[in-house]
């Protein structure tokens, strides 16, 4: 059985999930993931919002080495490295996140990329744990 890495950030397990942010009914500012209170004018006018699908790499990295706590993911030997990405959303807001692709040479700034979903872990009763990622869209 597949459960979500994290609960209410996606609207995972729909076919074409989209991540689920706030936005602020008082300035207008987007959050992800949700917040109480808006981080721009501090107001608890937060309503969900679901963020777009696709968006543009603005920056990223390989991560080399497990990272520290809470990671529950692969260490040691079985530890992968996997590329880490801000992605910026349509004109809402950007977004770090997982990505697909953890070659360097293989990402440029301003490609697109689409969220997806991928096997992150093993939990302790044997299921599958997913978790958001982003993949490069092709021939975009």
């Amino acid at each position: 059985m597949q459960k979500a890495l994290a609960e209410g950030i996606s609207t995972w397990p729909e076919a074409e999930p989209k991540l689920i942010g706030a936005q602020c009914g008082a300035c207008g500012a987007s959050t992800f993931p949700v917040q109480r209170r808006c981080p721009a004018c501090s107001s608890d006018a937060m309503s969900p919002q679901h963020l777009p699908r696709r968006g543009t790499l603005v920056a990223w990295t390989t991560q080399g080495f497990p990272p520290g706590p809470p990671y529950k993911g692969p260490t040691g030997k079985d530890f992968v490295p996997f590329g880490v990405g801000l992605v910026q959303l349509g004109d809402v807001l950007r977004v770090e996140g997982r990505l697909t692709e953890n070659d360097p040479a293989k990402l440029e700034f301003g490609m697109q990329v689409e969220l997806t979903m991928i096997p992150f872990a093993t939990d302790a009763d044997g299921d599958e744990l997913v978790t958001f990622a982003f993949a490069p869209v092709k021939g975009a």
